[in-house]
């Protein structure tokens, strides 16, 4: 028997006929996409598909069969790609070969015990006529096909050819702006370059100069610094000293504190051990109570026998003493039988002394079983103050127990609270070394900090001293070439530019100008402009004025104040930093550039511009 894979497409139709009989077929049917004549049918009516349930016990009605029979046909599939695959679908023909004859199409499920199979469906070989009409639907579906494709790219071509060319155009537009901000980028790159690199070497030269400066004047900042670091650091060190020794403290305090648990809990081991004893003797002396009431108990029943039999004595007495009074009357009555009786008189007379003597012997016993009941209730009476003294005494064992529990539980709470405080003191040493670490990350940062400003007094001397020279040589340009060439064209006095640049004249944060002006409609155009007097403040919190002069602002040139452009620097020379020293003395437009911005506080404030000054009056030449 040959076995062969093959790929079959199983196609399944729910045929409804309403003619004559409303009735539902399930047809099936099995093709070969690579073999055109390869065609197997099934139909099966609702009376077919009934001999199929009785046949092969099927448990789904006609309605549910085909969801069932695609849920088998999805099963084999997900499984048909793994080498061991649980679901198989198996086409099985009695020729050698697929020609024409009737197959069966089997559903198996496969276990290492048994192949069980689920379903199995006898199909028959398309005839000629069925084979025609289903290439004839086949040929048709492809000739559907091909149209759609044909239409779809038909549609796909035009829209590629509008899209190459709207793309074609907008690249040519773009490569001729490409091309014309390439020479753009390219002169600007050229220009920035050539500027730049002029103020790097100008900025270098004034940085150099000030470095100088700013080493001398901060070198005695950086000494009280150290010393205060100094102090604070033996302090730190003396408070640590301070808590290790009341750690030490603590320890001993705590080795105490367990020393006493221990102690304590060796006196309750013994006290539980007494408290046991105690708890013993308690049971046996309740066990000698149960014995003592029982033996009370049967006491009493004596007593109660004894005095009924007491009872029945007297009764007895009493019954003879009527019976004496009877036969005195008798022998009164009966005096004639006088002789006759006296016998019988004697008889009794000896029977009742008989009586007495046994009534005396009773009396005896009743005042003997008297005093052994008084003896047993006296005895019964110390019986119970003896329990009573007994449970008193294991009351005040219980009650001392109950006190040592106590103070055992004071004595945990103590070594807790010990517990605690030595935790905080912990902490606390934990939050002094953090205190230390950044007091030494502060240091650090200080001296960084006084590294730059060196950096800025060293530039900011220099230019102080370009500034003196450029005066000084506007001052002699005036004195020989007449007043024209002493000012600029906004009124202003000549001086040395500052491109890219917010300010018109730098000013150090730790020199005070202080000018003494003359008014700009002034005659005497020779004269010689007046030089900013210079004063140094050590301690650089306020500003030396003169009574008189006028509060001065730097103001920036026109020009500068349009741009707004920067001076070249990098981007960490232009960060605020919040510990830098105070800057007092310029104007607004000079704090919001990016220039001084560096070594500017947080709270720097410009001093106030004159009010109706013009700009040539603040800094002259």
């Amino acid at each position: 028997m040959k076995t062969r894979r093959l790929n079959v497409r199983v196609n399944i139709e729910l045929l409804s006929v309403s003619n004559p009989v409303h009735k539902k077929d399930l047809a099936v049917r099995l093709t070969d996409d690579t073999d055109p004549f390869f065609l197997y049918n099934l139909v099966i009516s609702e009376e077919d598909f009934q001999s199929l349930k009785s046949q092969q016990g099927l448990l789904v009605d006609f309605s549910a069969f085909p969801q069932k029979f695609i849920d088998l046909l999805q099963q084999c599939i997900q499984e048909q790609n793994k080498d061991t695959p649980r679901f198989l679908l198996q086409l099985v023909s009695s020729a050698p070969a697929l020609d024409h004859t009737a197959v069966s199409l089997n559903v198996v499920e496969t276990n290492p015990f048994k192949h069980l199979t689920h379903l199995s469906l006898k199909f028959l070989p398309g005839t000629d006529a069925e084979i025609k009409k289903f290439l004839a639907n086949c040929l048709k579906c492809l000739k559907e096909d091909k149209l759609m494709l044909e239409e779809k790219l038909r549609r796909t071509e035009e829209d590629l050819t509008r899209q190459l060319s709207y793309t074609q155009q907008s690249l040519s537009e773009k490569s001729r702006e490409l091309d014309k901000l390439k020479n753009e980028w390219t002169s600007y790159t050229t220009a920035l370059t050539n500027k730049h690199s002029q103020e790097l070497t100008n900025e270098k030269e004034r940085a150099l100069q000030a470095q100088t400066q700013y080493q001398q004047q901060h070198e005695q900042q950086k000494k009280e610094l150290e010393t205060l670091h100094q102090k604070s650091i033996q302090q730190l060190q003396n408070r640590l000293s301070e808590l290790e020794v009341i750690n030490k403290d603590l320890t001993e305090r705590r080795y105490k504190g367990d020393s006493t648990v221990r102690e304590l809990k060796a006196k309750l081991s013994g006290i539980e051990d007494e408290c046991q004893r105690a708890k013993q003797e308690v049971l046996s002396l309740r066990r000698e109570n149960t014995t003592l009431d029982a033996e009370c108990h049967e006491k009493e029943k004596l007593i109660n026998q004894l005095q009924t039999r007491v009872a029945v004595l007297e009764q007895e007495i009493k019954d003879k003493d009527q019976l004496v009074t009877r036969t005195k009357e008798v022998l009164d009555a009966t005096q004639e039988q006088k002789v006759i009786l006296e016998e019988s008189t004697e008889e009794k007379q000896r029977h009742i002394e008989k009586l007495e003597t046994t009534i005396k012997s009773l009396s005896a016993e009743l005042l003997k079983a008297n005093e052994i009941i008084k003896k047993l209730q006296g005895d019964l009476k110390t019986l119970m103050s003896k329990l009573k003294l007994k449970n008193t005494v294991t009351i005040q064992q219980e009650k001392l127990l109950g006190e040592k529990e106590e103070r055992l539980q004071k004595e945990q709470r103590e070594l807790q609270e010990m517990g605690q405080s030595l935790r905080a003191k912990e902490q606390e040493v934990c939050k002094l070394q953090e205190q230390l670490e950044s007091t030494m990350q502060k240091l650090e940062e200080s001296k960084q900090l006084l590294k730059t400003n060196e950096n800025v007094i060293s530039w900011l001397n220099r230019q102080l001293s370009e500034v003196q020279m450029a005066k000084r040589l506007d001052t002699s340009a005036s004195t020989h070439g007449g007043g024209r060439a002493a000012c600029s064209p906004h009124g202003m006095p000549d001086r040395p530019p500052f491109p890219s640049s917010a300010i018109s004249h730098p000013i150090s944060p730790l020199y005070a100008f202080q000018n003494f002006l003359e008014p700009t409609h002034s005659k005497n155009t020779s004269s010689p402009c007046p030089v900013p007097k210079v004063q140094f403040n050590t301690q650089l919190s306020k500003l030396n004025r003169c009574s008189d002069a006028q509060t001065l602002t730097a103001t920036s040139h026109p020009a500068n104040k349009e741009n707004g452009d920067h001076l070249g620097l990098e981007s960490k020379y232009l960060k605020r930093k919040d510990d830098s020293i105070p800057l007092r003395g310029l104007s607004q437009n000079t704090l919001n550039s990016e220039y001084l911005r560096p070594y500017l506080p947080a709270k720097a404030q410009p001093l106030p511009k004159a009010a109706g000054t013009p700009a040539s009056a603040y800094f002259p030449g």
